[in-house]
C-alpha cells in the first residue's frame, strides 16, 4: 500500500513534515525510545550519538509515521527529497530518498546543506529525468533556481509519510524530534518523525 499516495492525508501531518522541512530547524535529534511516560508527554531516549535525551510532547506536537516505499515510485515529476553527499564530478551521492504526498508539493524546495553526516546536503525538488546506470540510477532533481544530478546507488532507504499517533511511540521505536533545545539538552518536540514497524527513518 503505498501511504503517501493517501488523498486524505492529514492536514496536521503535512504541517508537521513542512515543520521538518524547514531551513533551519532550532534542534533535532535521532534517537530510541527507551520508555514512555506514563501521561505520555515524555519519550526518554537513547540518542543515535549516544547520549540519553528526554523529548517532551504537547497537545501541538505533530507526529507522523515513516513508512518504506519504493524507488519505483519516484517518476518523472515526483517531488522528492534526498539527502546526499558529494559524489563525482558534478554529481551528488544519495543517502536516502524521501517521497512527498502531492498535497506536500513545494515543501522545503531547494538546495541546503543538512545534518545527516558531515558535508551531507538536501535536495528538494520535481524529478526532471531518471537514467539507468551501472552504478544505480541518476536523477535529475529541480527546483526553484538550479537543478541537481544525484546517483542513487542500489540499496539506499525510500521512505514516504503517513499520519502519526500517539500509539506508534512505544519502546523500541525509532525517531527523529525537532523542535527547542532545553538548557538539559532535552527537547521540545514540534514534530516527530517515528519508523513504522522497525523502520529508521533515514532522513
Amino acid at each position: 500500500m503505498k501511504f503517501f499516495r493517501l488523498a486524505l492525508f492529514s492536514l496536521p501531518c503535512i504541517a508537521a513534515v513542512s515543520a521538518l522541512a524547514q531551513r533551519t530547524p532550532s534542534a533535532s535529534l535521532r534517537a530510541t525510545i527507551e520508555s514512555v511516560s506514563a501521561d505520555g508527554a515524555t519519550l526518554e531516549t537513547h540518542a543515535r550519538s549516544g547520549e540519553e535525551r528526554a523529548v517532551h510532547l504537547d497537545e501541538k506536537t505533530r507526529l507522523i509515521l515513516v513508512v518504506p516505499d519504493s524507488l519505483a515510485d519516484v517518476k518523472q515529476g515526483a517531488f522528492i527529497g534526498v539527502a546526499a553527499v558529494p559524489g563525482d564530478g558534478d554529481t551528488l551521492k544519495a543517502l536516502e530518498v524521501h517521497i512527498f504526498p502531492e498535497a506536500m508539493r513545494g515543501t522545503g524546495e531547494g538546495f541546503r546543506p543538512f545534518d545527516l553526516k558531515p558535508d551531507s546536503t538536501m535536495t528538494n525538488g520535481a524529478v526532471d529525468a531518471r537514467v539507468d546506470g551501472v552504478n544505480g540510477e541518476t536523477l535529475t532533481v529541480s527546483y526553484k533556481g538550479g537543478q541537481k544530478k544525484i546517483v542513487i546507488p542500489p540499496g539506499i532507504p525510500v521512505v514516504g509519510f503517513a499520519p502519526g499517533a500517539r500509539a506508534d511511540l512505544k519502546a523500541g521505536a525509532a525517531i527523529i524530534a525537532r523542535g527547542t533545545k532545553r538548557a538539559d539538552g532535552s527537547i521540545d518536540a514540534v514534530a516527530v518523525l517515528v519508523g513504522k514497524d522497525g523502520l529508521v527513518p533515514p532522513m
